[in-house]
């Protein structure tokens, strides 16, 4: 039976800021949690206010005397992201970690964002750009790291350039790969740019591979009335310890990513294991998706244009 007993080394975080996407459950919380434990303040943009107090709560309750709070922040709405950047921006502090890790994935049917775009591409890919965007000013004085926590589904499937929003055939697995795949290109991208503008920033990728997370759990505010099938293979598997991960493992990609002095800039981590589905973080070859710096810049520039935002 593979072992799940490793950890990584969280370096000491005081005196940096910490912004950590989709962090009110799952391997989101369990980020969190471990850059508190490491000193770090920690602020989690949540959509759902309830769940997020749970966060705080249980946060507090394995690291006493956090220093961590809560915004407002719901990806799948261009307006609310731009909202949050204007409270980050006025509160003037710094950012020295982004660690992008919320996402959507499979809805049963065809769902769009509040701007009518397809909702994974809209929140997975299209909320994190805007995201970055309004928060330039405060990553570039902080030198930020940013890492962007993508999926093994960006290992197949393609972006759809003719029909971004899925709107003519409307197919989940795939539009959730193009999600991904989107989201790891610019994460690229980002490094680049910084590297040729002297942004100071630095963007890696991660994956979790697979770990029973609550991404294809009950979720009706997507569709999904009751835990898919897969999630309860995930959870048997996971439990079992055969090949996956588990939601504490399935966090140590992006923490690594995000904190460790040997993490490099524009690379890939994820887990080791057999088929990286599980396993101690290392780094990995970039998927042959995520390779094309045409592809790169192009995916930038769509996104700018459909966000209505300048990410320079």
């Amino acid at each position: 039976m593979p072992r799940t007993d490793f950890d990584i080394t969280v370096p000491h975080l005081s005196g940096k800021r910490a912004v950590v996407t989709g962090g009110s459950d799952g391997i989101g919380l369990g980020i969190a949690t471990r850059l508190a434990a490491a000193a770090a303040e920690v602020v989690l943009p949540v959509r759902n206010p309830s769940k997020g107090e749970a966060a705080l709560d249980a946060i507090r309750a394995q690291v006493p005397g956090a220093d961590v709070s809560l915004r407002t922040l719901d990806l799948s709405s261009l307006a609310s992201v731009a909202a949050l950047g204007k409270t980050l921006l006025a509160e003037d502090r710094p950012i020295h970690l982004l660690v992008n890790n919320a996402g959507v994935m499979t809805p049963p049917e065809q769902q769009t964002t509040a701007e009518g775009f397809e909702l994974q591409f809209g929140t997975n890919h299209l909320g994190h750009f805007a995201l970055v965007a309004h928060l330039l000013p405060l990553l570039r004085a902080g030198r930020a790291r940013v890492t962007s926590q993508i999926s093994v589904a960006a290992n197949r499937n393609a972006i759809n350039w003719d029909d971004l929003h899925w709107e003519r055939s409307y197919d989940g697995m795939r539009a959730y790969s193009q999600s991904k795949i989107a989201f790891g290109l610019f994460g690229r991208e980002l490094d680049r740019r910084s590297a040729v503008g002297d942004w100071g920033i630095t963007s890696n990728l991660s994956h979790p591979g697979v770990a029973p997370s609550n991404l294809l759990a009950a979720r009706p505010e997507v569709g999904r009335a009751r835990d898919t099938w897969g999630v309860r293979v995930i959870r048997a598997l996971s439990a079992s310890g055969i090949l996956l991960g588990t939601v504490r493992t399935a966090a140590l990609p992006a923490l690594y990513a995000a904190t460790s002095p040997h993490a490099e800039r524009g690379a890939f981590y994820g887990p080791s294991g057999p088929g990286h589905l599980g396993g101690p973080p290392a780094q990995q070859k970039l998927y042959s998706r995520l390779r094309s710096t045409n592809d790169a810049q192009r995916i930038w520039e769509v996104s700018e244009e459909l966000a209505g935002v300048r990410c320079a």
